[in-house]
């Protein structure tokens, strides 16, 4: 055989390797799961748990849960999808993006929290951020943008409970997402900021400031429900199952989450 006819062969053969690699299946790779950011460090422990558990690990990644959508409909290769307001998971559902309507794994809170240096008076009723309102000593306040955050938008809802939205607009820092709000709220550059009580209680966020609970009745409720998306691989659908299962719930109520009966 001559050599160019060897040349031709081995870059035949090295070719067919190339695409059998690329066209391997979803489930022979770690599967990228969506993640709302709220979930940060919680589902962090649930995946290193789930990893010890089962041999298999997933590939997390966190943001808002409006942004997660849009990607998902642009053809983002996400196996699962975590939403911090369950009508995301629901509208991708009706448009054909989902296995089924999935589940709820949550519920969520807010909290108002403020950084050591603050003079902010911590109270779920607000009337500390009322008054400091009035005082004019609220300079910058910090929470998660509405426009695609969850919750964001339960902070505005809970501001405008209140009576103090209009005011507090001005002042307003946005994150791109909550996980971001409780870096602008707790670094030291605003006076605080509505977070998630999850990111608050976290062992990591928790002992950097102060923070108190929120009323559940003065928002919307954040229904939080996760979603297998059509291209799950068996990795992605253990896990889906795992976040149902007894370990990663007691996880879950540890960070704050109140657990339904159907998030089991």
């Amino acid at each position: 055989m001559g050599k160019s006819m060897w040349i031709k062969r081995h870059r035949a053969g090295l070719a067919a390797v190339v695409f059998s690699l690329l066209s391997l299946p979803t489930w022979a790779s770690e599967p990228t799961i969506a993640a709302a950011a709220d979930l940060k460090f919680a589902l962090d422990e649930v995946a290193q748990s789930f990893q010890k558990e089962t041999g298999q690990s997933v590939k997390l990644t966190f943001g808002s849960s409006g942004t997660f959508a849009t990607q998902i409909r642009h053809g983002a290769p996400f196996q699962m999808y975590l939403s911090a307001d369950e009508d995301y998971v629901l509208q991708l559902h009706a448009e054909g993006f989902t296995r089924g309507p999935g589940t709820l794994y949550a519920l969520g809170r807010i909290v108002l929290m403020a950084p050591p240096g603050s003079a902010l008076a911590v109270d779920g009723e607000l009337q500390g951020l009322a008054a400091q309102l009035k005082a004019g000593k609220i300079k910058r306040f910090a929470i998660a943008n509405p426009e695609h955050a969850p919750y964001g938008r339960r902070a505005e809802e809970a501001l405008k409970h209140a009576g103090l939205w209009e005011a507090i607009k001005p002042k307003l820092v946005l994150g791109e997402n909550v996980s971001q709000a409780a870096q602008f709220a707790l670094s030291g550059s605003t006076q605080g900021g509505i977070i998630a009580l999850s990111l608050a209680q976290s062992p990591q966020l928790g002992p950097l400031g102060r923070y108190a609970v929120i009323p559940a009745e003065w928002h919307t409720p954040l229904r939080q429900r996760m979603v297998l998306l059509k291209n799950a691989g068996t990795t992605a659908q253990a896990f889906y199952r795992y976040m149902q299962a007894p370990p990663a719930r007691a996880v879950m109520r540890r960070y704050g989450f109140a657990l339904t009966d159907s998030a089991r």
